[in-house]
């Protein structure tokens, strides 16, 4: 059983909305264009699709795109977007459950390989991504790089979201190498707010490519952001592709 957290009903209900912003065309062009041409032809696999923000949207781009989720919840949403045909969904984590076909992508987006608790797990989602792809097919990955840097001696917080509407802060474990997002959101126009907060395993660009080595994957390019700004040392995130190797 995958040590990732569930998505429940209420959560998977109200995601759509709050994250509007991140799901408009404008928002989501860079990310299709990027995607859609690593796929070529050929298909797609989103792990951990959640309500098919990015996978609805590159399958009317008329790329062939399959999903894996774990959360019923958030695949239910999905499905009163587009149907099961059009875009198959498979319930299951995404370290070890396996697709019908082959893929010349498969790709996670948003940072949700840290939903994976565990070094193990994310080593077999690596290996999960090889075996579905063809030779020559990519594996892409969305990940932020830990702002440990701003954490200052004796402090385990770093907010990454202060506004109006909504307050996020990140709280560090350094030696099990987990961090919890913290997030209070503002109820409507009142002065309620509601309180979440969700586990994930963090994980350096190095440690990403060491994994992607154990799957017999190879690292092709590592930008900053879906446009192909260059990644540095001061990226607050990156988007790496590994490449499966052709016989």
């Amino acid at each position: 059983m995958t040590s990732s957290e569930l998505w429940t009903r209420a959560t998977a209900d109200r995601y759509d909305a709050e994250e509007s912003e991140t799901s408009s065309a404008a928002f989501l062009a860079p990310a299709l264009a990027f995607l859609a041409d690593l796929a070529g032809d050929g298909r797609a696999l989103e792990f951990a699709i959640g309500t098919g923000r990015v996978g609805v949207p590159l399958r009317e781009r008329g790329v062939p795109v399959a999903g894996i989720e774990l959360s019923e919840h958030m695949a239910a949403v999905l499905r009163r977007k587009i149907d099961e045909e059009t875009l198959p969904v498979t319930i299951g984590d995404m370290a070890t459950t396996v697709v019908p076909g082959d893929f010349t992508l498969v790709y996670l987006v948003y940072n949700t390989i840290t939903n994976l608790l565990t070094q193990d797990e994310q080593v077999e989602c690596f290996r999960n991504a090889a075996r579905h792809l063809t030779p020559g097919g990519r594996f892409v990955i969305e990940l932020g790089v830990p702002p440990l840097r701003f954490l200052p001696p004796g402090q385990v917080a770093v907010p990454f979201d202060v506004s109006e509407r909504h307050l996020g802060f990140d709280t560090f474990d350094l030696v099990e190498q987990i961090l919890v997002s913290h997030h209070f959101t503002r109820d409507g126009d009142g002065d309620r707010y509601r309180r979440d907060s969700s586990r994930h395993r963090y994980a350096w660009p190095a440690e990403l490519d060491l994994m992607a080595r154990l799957a017999g994957l190879e690292l092709e390019r590592r930008v900053a952001d879906w446009s192909g700004e260059p990644f540095t040392e001061n990226s607050a995130k990156h988007i790496s592709v590994w490449r499966k190797p052709s016989p």
